[in-house]
């Protein structure tokens, strides 16, 4: 019978699926033995993106953009049931040379253990931990928005919404030379995160004005409207924050015309257009795990919690007032 056990076990693996607005479950999942372009991965840590996995989670993913919001390796359709998410870092159990016995970050939803294309995982540097490497994904957006933003060396920027994503941004904006970064948000206790970043701190009434980038990423209404307040003459702000279904007010009658304001989207799912004839998928997502050789970013990590445990702490993990920046999924 232990025989039977361990072939059942590595043959099967446990994942998360949201499955009604607000409930979420832990399913079986069979895992086939790895063709030659495929590799099976262990799960060390994952990661929560809570701005898009809290709109999954409610059922808020558009209807138009139910396509585009597919995550490649997800399964289901939107709204429900749907095995989504974005942020595994695990190790190769079996794999081309190369990879096997490698520790990999791989955009695939939160599951112990799963078979992908071997070209579909990126092998984290020695030098960033598997816990922090689940920010890859985040950091890949962040960096993607500061080459669609076009910061130069002495820009005063702010970022708006010290999540992750902003977080992140504002840490990558700061180590261009002579840049003054403020992250902005309206928790004070926000500015502990920022000291820790090395970054200043402001709240939106006492934000630095006549910015020459803005960058939003609260996915407010009012973070939008502090966003295009603090931009300066001609200025950019940057749009990084997602918002699902819904509306929402842009204050487009103030100043946004007079001073000559231009706002821009961004969006990771394609590279910007600034690097886009030289840069692909793969080679932007190496970049991104370069650049978590950075311990400071820990302070993004909020402490782990067990895989199993996920479907009874998911609705306090994704409320918005819930404090939680990065939460890391063990599964050991």
């Amino acid at each position: 019978m232990r025989g039977v056990h361990l072939v059942s076990e590595r043959n099967e693996g446990q994942a998360l699926w949201y499955v009604a607005p607000g409930r979420a479950e832990i399913r079986p999942e069979p895992v086939a033995a790895p063709a030659p372009d495929q590799v099976r991965v262990r799960a060390l840590f994952g990661a929560i993106s809570r701005g898009t996995e809290r709109l999954v989670f409610a059922g808020r993913v558009p209807e138009s953009e139910h396509g585009r919001m597919r995550a490649p390796c997800m399964d289901g359709t939107f709204p429900f049931p749907v095995k989504y998410g974005y942020a595994t870092v695990g190790r190769v159990e079996q794999g081309p040379p190369g990879l096997t016995g490698r520790n990999v970050f791989v955009l695939y939803p939160h599951q112990t253990v799963f078979v992908a294309p071997a070209d579909a995982v990126v092998l984290v540097p020695d030098a960033v931990p598997p816990s922090r490497a689940v920010l890859a994904a985040n950091m890949e957006t962040a960096l993607n928005g500061l080459w669609d933003a076009h910061p130069g060396p002495g820009d005063r920027i702010a970022v708006v919404g010290a999540g992750v994503v902003g977080a992140l941004s504002a840490r990558l904006a700061a180590r261009i030379p002579g840049t003054e970064v403020t992250l902005v948000d309206i928790d004070p206790a926000r500015a502990a995160l920022a000291d820790r970043l090395g970054l200043s701190f402001a709240l939106p009434d006492a934000a630095p004005q006549n910015c020459d980038l803005v960058i939003h990423a609260s996915a407010s209404a009012a973070g939008l409207a502090t966003a295009l307040r603090l931009a300066g003459l001609e200025a950019t702000v940057l749009e990084l924050s997602w918002y699902g279904a819904g509306e929402i007010p842009v204050p487009l009658g103030g100043a946004f015309h007079s001073q000559r304001l231009k706002l821009v989207s961004s969006q990771v799912g394609m590279v910007a257009a600034s690097h886009r004839p030289r840069w692909d998928y793969p080679r932007r997502r190496a970049a991104a795990l370069a650049l978590l050789d950075d311990p400071a970013l820990d302070a993004l990590l909020a402490p782990a919690i067990a895989f199993h445990d996920l479907p009874a702490r998911l609705p306090a993990i994704l409320e918005p007032a819930g404090g939680v920046l990065c939460q890391v999924i063990s599964y050991a």
